[in-house]
């Protein structure tokens, strides 16, 4: 299942990561545990009041954030009937899938590489009584082994940069049904501005990740029966989250090259929506 000593130096970074508050303390405000960043303007009157509970309104405003990116990507999968079937790839701790069920009815099942992962979302749907609904599967993205044309939408949220564009995309053509749709939200770099700049190199080590040019993302998608439908520069909606994440007890010292990557536009923050034809 883990093909590569790339593939397994990624799933123990993930599975030793469990204490990870970026992620837990975020989570445990509503029991939707994310693994991605927010987008929208932050509300500046969380670093006003008493400075004892300073940091508690921060953490509430980031979870407030993060949680809308998973809305603004649902929206773009839509519509889906309770009929349908989803498939979240990297689903991390799990908060979009059950996100999805609740707002579609559909089933929904997630793939990741981490075992840690995967049991605890499974913990959660099943806590919340989502088990029947709302499954998570130790699973390689590339190669899921799902049945073919299963996928009426498909989506990854911050997990490409983890795998070749065409192998994954190849594999998500092979899922999807006939008109079924694929949106995904990813940092990429700038090519248009020459190759990785030292944030986004920073970035790449601090996550143990090699993320894709801009380009790559629109070769890859087309060369699989993928056409895109709607591309979204979510760069400027991100900033806000980084800014106020910096002012946070659970920064890690990355918010700044990720700040840099976006003001100085070597770095994009894009959603990308795409159909099978």
């Amino acid at each position: 299942m883990l093909r590569t000593d790339y593939q397994k130096a990624v799933a123990t970074y993930w599975n030793t990561n469990q204490d990870d508050p970026v992620n837990l303390r975020l989570g445990e405000i509503d029991d939707l545990y994310h693994h991605h960043y927010g987008i929208g303007d932050y509300d500046a009157s969380v670093l006003e009041g008493p400075a004892e509970t300073r940091d508690e309104r921060i953490i509430a405003e980031m979870h407030r954030l993060e949680t809308a990116q998973a809305d603004v990507l649902l929206d773009y999968l839509a519509p889906v009937a309770p009929s349908c079937r989803l498939l979240d790839a990297g689903s991390g701790r799990g908060g979009t899938s059950i996100m999805a069920h609740r707002r579609f009815g559909c089933r929904v099942d997630g793939v990741s590489i981490s075992e840690y992962q995967v049991n605890f979302a499974n913990e959660q749907s099943a806590r919340q009584g989502h088990a029947d609904s709302v499954r998570f599967h130790f699973a390689n993205m590339l190669d899921t082994g799902l049945d073919s044309g299963s996928m009426r939408g498909i989506w990854t949220n911050e997990t490409t940069m983890y795998v070749d564009l065409f192998e994954l995309y190849g594999e998500f053509s092979r899922l999807l049904e006939y008109g079924g749709r694929y949106v995904c939200i990813t940092g990429c770099y700038n090519d248009v501005t020459g190759g990785r700049s030292k944030a986004v190199s920073q970035i790449d080590e601090h996550y143990t990740c090699n993320i894709h040019p801009r380009s790559q993302y629109f070769k890859a998608l087309t060369a699989n029966n993928l056409v895109p439908i709607n591309v979204v520069d979510l760069t400027e909606l991100t900033i806000p989250y980084w800014e106020l994440r910096a002012k946070s007890s659970v920064a890690t010292g990355i918010e700044q090259p990720f700040l840099k990557a976006y003001r100085e536009g070597s770095f994009h923050y894009l959603l990308i929506a795409a159909d099978r034809i």
